[in-house]
């Protein structure tokens, strides 16, 4: 709690530390008299004076603030503080001065990012872990345990590097270098369209059906087939071949492909077995050994089985799906008589039609079957208690616990101090830009004021991001320093824009705004200050 909290102040105190520096080193090369500069808002916890100037900590670190002389209208000044005042200096001192807090609280994350990015950084490599069997990347050929070097000609070192790379590139041909068995071969891949919306922006992207993260290699096996004559049952999770040990999808591509077709393969899997203690019934896995002649294809295929993508793992009671008679272990094989090859594919196009009618093709132990069915309401409850009943067909596919994932690759890249500077010069005006875009969509009604976080939401966020690392409690400072930077420069009264505009303002009228209406800009201005204050608080109390 502490240790919390202490992350949470020094955040602040850095953020605003760093934001009121600007203020006073431009005041001070302006000539302007600086009376004090206080970290903090409240009674002085400690603090000193050096020079004309009085340096404080106070006890609320929920901001902080520069007193200048003559910084108010009718303040009573001695000749000397008179002519050095705030509202004495020209308007484009006044402009500098103003413009300086938010500038720093801007360009200081661009130092900020520099250490997160300088040195070595582990990331996701490029190599395949595992490919959507209805997409492009499965129709070019590529597969598990493939690298890829290079999309249409620009090398890549990381996932993020390849999905960057395809930006704009979609519903065309698209070659793809990639290195499999130590050779490089190219291949021609035509992605996807695919919108990334968010409330900052939309980002077209190619997608062809890649994830860096490797999958067991767990089979589907029909009935009558060359596995389940040999004894394979579906949802056996291979460990060895041969008595090679393949921890994910591309091992298994790997040793299938070295033995001829018609050799030997002796396969271990893991299957579990039900077995039941008491009331209490479960399943557990064992080790069965199996043997059968390597059969053509790849991967799964040269078992004699499939990838157990389509195969149903659970039916919910009481669904549609169980109505039909649709069991654990079936496949589905179409839905409106077009062939599926993802269970992604199928939840697509339920989720598509809803209510409406379907026909279904499955193949169980008896054969295959076409039925025509619909969604319809089913009876749920969630971990918090509550009951509602979606529209549901009733079917699962097989999922993954954490504990039976392989490894997924990284790579290691190391930046030098030129290109961690490049890195953090780039992607600072892509936040500041974003953030312009959120301010926008709240204005306009895009973005919900919902999203809006105050002391509590911070409080939360820096502490989640010191567990993470150092890396990840840099990153959020900077973002928020960002985030500091640009609400200061909005044209609200009492923030430093508003400020900005009365010194532009009365360096172009050559007079300035008159002191009555400047008055009942900071009261209005506070008052949408307090009242947004509350909304964030309120949206931390509600969440």
């Amino acid at each position: 709690m502490l240790q919390n909290l202490g992350f949470f102040i020094l955040l602040l105190g850095v953020l605003v530390t760093v934001h009121e520096l600007g203020h006073f080193l431009v005041a001070k090369a302006c000539g302007v008299k600086v009376l004090k500069f206080s970290i903090g808002f409240g009674p002085k916890i400690l603090g000193f004076t050096k020079g004309e100037t009085e340096y404080q900590v106070a006890l609320l670190p929920l901001g902080g603030f520069v007193k200048m002389a003559g910084d108010l209208p009718h303040e009573e000044l001695s000749p000397e503080e008179a002519s050095r005042g705030f509202l004495a200096a020209p308007p484009w001192k006044r402009a500098l001065i103003v413009f300086a807090g938010p500038a720093f609280s801007l360009v200081f994350p661009v130092f900020v990012y520099f250490f997160v990015f300088l040195g070595p950084q582990e990331t996701l490599s490029t190599r395949v872990g595992m490919v959507s069997p209805d997409m492009a990347a499965a129709a070019a050929g590529i597969r598990p345990g493939d690298r890829i070097l290079k999309v249409e000609g620009e090398a890549v070192r990381t996932f993020d590097d390849m999905r960057d790379a395809f930006v704009g590139k979609f519903e065309r041909p698209v070659p793809i270098t990639l290195e499999r068995d130590g050779q490089e071969r190219v291949v021609q891949v035509t992605p996807e369209r695919s919108s990334e919306v968010s409330p900052v922006d939309t980002v077209e992207r190619g997608m062809i059906g890649v994830s860096p993260y490797p999958q067991p290699p767990v089979v589907g096996v029909l009935a009558g087939s060359a596995a389940a004559n040999a004894g394979l049952k579906s949802f056996d999770r291979v460990l060895s071949v041969n008595g090679v040990h393949v921890q994910d999808e591309a091992a298994l591509y790997r040793e299938v492909a070295k033995v001829p077709e018609g050799s030997p393969l002796a396969l271990s899997v893991a299957r579990l077995e039900p077995v039941a203690v008491g009331a209490v019934s479960g399943r557990v896995p064992e080790v069965k050994q199996v043997s059968l002649p390597r059969q053509a294809g790849e991967g799964p295929a040269a078992l004699g089985a499939e990838a157990v993508d389509l195969y149903v793992a659970t039916v919910a009671s009481g669904s549609v799906a169980e109505g039909a008679g649709i069991q654990p272990g079936d496949r589905i094989v179409a839905i409106n008589g077009t062939p599926l090859k993802s269970f992604n594919k199928l939840a697509t196009v339920l989720n598509g039609l809803q209510a409406q009618p379907f026909t279904l093709t499955w193949r169980g132990e008896q054969g295959e079957r076409t039925e025509k069915l619909a969604q319809a309401p089913l009876k749920t409850r969630d971990d918090y208690g509550q009951t509602s009943a979606p529209l549901v067909f009733g079917v699962r596919p097989w999922n993954y616990s954490s504990a039976d994932l392989p490894p997924v690759e990284k790579v290691t890249i190391d930046l030098g101090p030129v290109a961690a500077f490049k890195e953090a010069a780039l992607i600072v005006p892509k936040i500041i830009g974003q953030m312009v875009q959120v301010l926008g969509g709240l204005v306009v009604g895009k973005v919900s004021p919902s999203t809006i976080g105050g002391p509590i939401m911070m409080y939360q966020l820096a502490a989640k991001s010191a567990e993470q690392g150092m890396d990840s409690y840099l990153n959020l400072m900077a973002v928020i320093s960002i985030n500091l930077g640009v609400m200061n420069l909005l044209p609200i009264p009492v923030l430093d824009g508003f400020a900005l505009l009365s010194a532009i303002w009365e360096g172009i009228r050559r007079r300035p705004i008159p002191v009555r209406v400047r008055e009942v800009a900071n009261m209005v201005g506070l008052a949408l200050l307090v009242l947004l204050m509350l909304l964030a608080v309120t949206n931390d109390v509600t969440r």
